[in-house]
């Protein structure tokens, strides 16, 4: 059996990694910090981003953005550390803003999870937010739109539909419109997925956390691999390392801030796979 070995823990609850210049960058959301650790698991920088970060990509020029999940807002943070309002999420969503992917032109894509625990679940947005922090809708009706990945070609998106169990593929056009909405793989009933990752094959990494597995997902809709998580549950996952064949994978028991807080059992793990990286984030 493949074992996922700790890196890093006692963190509160890790999510949204990035692997970027021979580090992983992670968000540590219920601590409110954005976390770069070494790949030896050495914590090499971290700093506080207001009402908690979440997903976070680089602008063209460098900076750093990344989304705040309760100001439903992204910051900007410049060579200067300093953090400023790159967009304003608010008009569209209404609670919990989430994770998101940046390509190559500095064009985001945004989710949310739309309802909080008390309330009914209901349909939200991927919104597109360009490079000078104007934002649009780019695709209605999603089911808790969650982790993403563009190819290298900048041809496609994927979205981790959470609630519908699935992984939606849309076609990506002239200044980032999305069409061509289409399924990309229909998951398990235990198969949730969250944050996701993308190797040179085409496939799609899945972590899911009810599932306790990380699992790859093949185009054609396959589970090719599951690699399990034992008690921790698996919440994102980043391909990296010097050849991105360390597949990265933020853990945790439980996803109540309440819980995670109290607890601090949040870890990053890493194992090796036979495919490298890809695409982004």
């Amino acid at each position: 059996m493949t074992t996922i070995k700790i890196l890093l823990d006692r963190l509160v609850f890790p999510e949204c990694p990035r692997w970027r210049g021979g580090s992983l960058w992670f968000a540590d959301c219920h601590d409110g910090k954005v976390i770069q650790m070494s790949p030896d698991g050495d914590v090499v920088s971290a700093f506080e981003v207001p009402g908690g970060p979440a997903g976070m990509g680089w602008l063209p020029n460098g900076d750093l953005i990344v989304v705040s999940m309760a100001e439903l807002c992204v910051y900007r943070r410049g060579v200067d550390g300093q953090l400023v309002r790159h967009a304003d999420l608010s008009g569209h969503f209404r609670h919990h803003a989430n994770d998101m992917v940046v390509d190559q032109a500095g064009y985001s894509y945004v989710g949310e999870v739309g309802f909080r625990p008390d309330e009914e679940a209901r349909s939200t947005s991927v919104l597109l937010i360009r490079p000078d922090g104007a934002v649009a809708v780019a695709a209605e009706d999603m089911m808790t739109p969650n982790g993403s990945v563009i190819d290298d070609d900048h041809s496609y998106l994927v979205v981790a539909e959470s609630r519908e169990r699935r992984l939606i593929r849309f076609k990506i056009g002239t200044g980032g419109a999305l069409s061509d909405r289409r399924i990309f793989a229909q998951l398990g009933p235990d198969e949730v997925p969250d944050g996701i990752c993308l190797d040179a094959e085409g496939c799609i990494w899945v972590a899911s956390p009810r599932a306790h597995a990380v699992i790859r997902v093949h185009p054609s809709g396959h589970v090719l691999e599951r690699i399990e998580t034992g008690r921790l549950k698996p919440y994102a996952c980043m391909l990296g390392g010097a050849d991105r064949r360390d597949l990265f994978v933020c853990l945790a028991r439980d996803h109540d801030p309440s819980a995670t807080r109290r607890e601090r059992r949040g870890a990053i793990g890493t194992v090796r796979v036979e495919t490298p990286g890809s695409g982004r984030p």
